[in-house]
């Protein structure tokens, strides 16, 4: 076994000696790891391809062997499609600062900005407004775009200072809602030069619109994309208790995948969050309402008449991720039904009549596959070992070691190589989880899109609602349960009850394999007990101090946390419940009244009438109340995940 594992031995030995040395913005570092990895996954794969395939014949070893070898065949062409695109980076905030003197120079294009609604519920409504409303940039106008059709939106609307927009119908979804609202501010006689599109759950923060029009400046530039940031924790962080320890799924796209893609030119638009040029849009007959990820097809439309999306990565808007796992994976469903039907369209990879370049369509291609081959992989990687164990079917013929003198390396250098590059956002183990969740929605909406491209309703991600409770999903538990039981009664059968002598000899692969599934399937359905969000907002810590005025007499307090609603002090001299106090938060006063002693301090209730609630929206979105994760490492994820599972 020791000879096996010196080669993966090596490959982290010179990952621990290299990386250090190595800078992550270094197109030459990055290119380096990289050409390394693919040159391991050739050296695997050329192996799996010589002398792991089962011979040839009316076998079932055949059948499942040579099937579950193409699906890898077109999971590692995935992943290499993604290595080659993550050798680049950009940063852009360079070129926004160079610029932000051309744009302060000149007289401010008017904007736009279309907030999409259908059925939220009012308190996210309004914070979006609120800071909608509340942006440093001189020339812009706010639109509700009301798809439900509600008297007391277009009330609060009027309230908040913005305009309503409603139509008679939900034809086209959220492209058709934003296309009526393109139609009526083209004819009116001050028509905007460019619009912005946020979800009815993306609140600006003051900067969003300022910073993204410094990169109007190259006029072939269409829209300018900006990450999506959550102040909420998403389900699998929730679930398995690894809020403070692991950033939200989305993380390694937004913050590692979209910048490289923008390198290479290939960055889209990813809908809400974004600034587009009206004349552009224009000019390829507003939204495409022929996917259900129109911000998708956007992108490809006006690349095909040379109009460009670059990625604008800094944090500028702050919305929910999805709350719970229904949400969470009708999202990814829809995300990949969308998919589909660009593939099936005329911006299709392999569409004769696009006219996209051949970067793009690589692009696409890797999406292509991240969305059908990495999850049917999953599924082989469930049901090989437990094949083996339970009826002998041998579809991999090798044996631990020889897989561990071929795998391992390729493994170590890819897996250390993409923790690098995405600073801890990528890590097995969770990637797994993710997918696991997702997959067989996933894979429904993959076969559905393909086979039957039109007529699709959009499903929307419903946010907000009481969470206070806990429960099961049953679904994904029946499943994965299923599927963990399978693969514990598979080494239980062949190790315990009916050992062979083939079974001791070849098995060690079988087992080794289904030991890693049992912890990945185990975790799986931990996440699908969805445990309880008892509090109505996000509570954020905090250490700062801040300026009290108590009927008349100024003091400070120090702030230890604070979400949308309230925050806690620290003071060994707390004023009494039930005090009125004003406090300055971002330079904004808001009235507040002490509720309760805690056992540091004392916690503030913020006023709930609307002048407060507005001050209150635009301190907290304009301050860095939400802080991003920086240095993920593993040991704190396995630690969150021990307890969730011993706790």
């Amino acid at each position: 076994m020791i000879p096996a594992l010196t080669p993966g031995l090596i490959a982290l030995g010179l990952c621990v000696a290299i990386l250090p040395w190595l800078r992550h913005e270094n197109p030459a570092a990055r290119s380096l790891m990289v050409v390394f990895a693919l040159l391991l996954m050739v050296r695997y794969f050329g192996w799996r391809i010589a002398a792991t395939v089962p011979p040839v014949g009316w076998t079932a070893d055949f059948a499942v062997g040579s099937v579950f070898l193409f699906a890898e065949a077109a999971s590692l062409a995935a992943g290499a499609l993604s290595l080659v695109f993550l050798s680049r980076t950009i940063d852009r905030t360079p070129q926004v600062e160079a610029n932000r003197q051309w744009l302060a120079g000149r007289h401010a294009p008017l904007i736009d900005v279309f907030i999409c609604t259908y059925n939220e519920e009012v308190s996210i409504l309004e914070r979006t407004i609120i800071g909608a409303t509340g942006m440093k940039y001189p020339n812009y106008r706010v639109w509700v775009l009301d798809d439900g059709r509600r008297d007391w939106l277009e009330k609060l609307a009027g309230e908040l200072g913005c305009r309503y927009l409603a139509r008679p119908d939900n034809k086209g979804a959220k492209a058709g809602n934003i296309n009526h609202a393109l139609r009526h501010v083209t004819g009116l006689a001050d028509p905007p030069e460019f619009i912005s599109v946020l979800d009815a759950d993306f609140v600006p923060m003051p900067e969003f619109l300022a910073r993204a029009m410094c990169l109007f400046r190259d006029p072939g530039v269409a829209v300018v994309q900006t990450p999506q940031h959550f102040i909420n924790a998403d389900p699998i962080q929730t679930n398995l208790a690894a809020t403070k320890v692991w950033p939200d799924e989305q993380r390694f796209f937004f913050d590692i995948m979209m910048p490289a893609k923008d390198a290479w030119g290939a960055a889209f638009c990813c809908g809400t969050s974004s600034v587009i040029r009206l004349s552009s849009l224009v000019n390829i007959g507003g939204f495409p309402t022929d996917s259900v990820t129109e911000d998708y097809l956007l992108t490809l439309r006006l690349k095909e008449i040379g109009a460009r999306t670059v990625y604008l990565n800094e944090r500028l808007t702050l919305g929910l991720a999805p709350e719970g796992l229904k949400e969470y994976i009708t999202q990814r469903s829809r995300w990949c039904l969308g998919f589909m039907q660009i593939c099936r369209g005329r911006s299709g990879p392999f569409s004769r009549t696009s006219r996209l370049g051949v970067v793009d369509r690589l692009s696409l291609v890797e999406a292509f596959l991240s969305w059908t081959s990495t999850y049917v992989v999953k599924v082989f990687g469930l049901v090989v070992p437990s094949l083996y164990l339970l009826f002998g079917i041998k579809a991999v013929q090798a044996d631990l070691s020889e897989l561990l003198g071929y795998f391992l390396p390729f493994y170590v250098w890819y897996s250390l190589t993409m923790a690098w590059i995405s600073r801890g956002r990528s890590m097995a183990v969770m990637s797994d989880v993710a997918q696991y969740i997702a997959l067989p929605t996933v894979l429904k909406a993959a076969v559905t899109g393909l086979l039957r491209p039109q007529g699709h309703k959009f499903e929307v991600t419903a946010k907000g609602g009481d969470r206070d409770q806990s429960f099961i999903e049953w679904p994904l538990l029946r499943v994965y349960g299923t599927a963990l039981s399978i693969t514990l009664a598979g080494i239980v059968y062949a190790f315990l009850l009916h050992v062979q002598g083939e079974s001791i000899a070849y098995g060690g692969l079988a087992l080794a394999w289904s030991l890693y599934n049992a912890i990945i399937l185990t975790i799986v359905c931990l996440v699908s007990i969805e445990q309880p969000r008892r509090r109505k907002a996000e509570r954020f810590e905090r250490d700062e101090p801040v300026f009290f005025n108590i009927g008349g007499r100024q003091c400070i307090y120090r702030l230890a946390d604070m979400s949308i609603t309230g925050a806690r002090f620290v003071s060994d001299r707390p004023p009494p419940v039930g005090t009125a106090v004003h406090c300055t938060l971002q330079e904004r006063k808001v009235a507040a009244l002490v509720v309760r002693r805690t056992g540091d301090g004392f916690a503030i209730r913020f006023d709930e009438t609307l002048n407060t609630r507005v001050d209150l929206v635009r301190a907290f979105y304009s301050g860095d109340y939400v802080s991003a994760f920086t240095g993920i490492r593993a040991a704190p994820v396995g630690k969150a995940i021990m307890m969730r599972i011993f706790g």
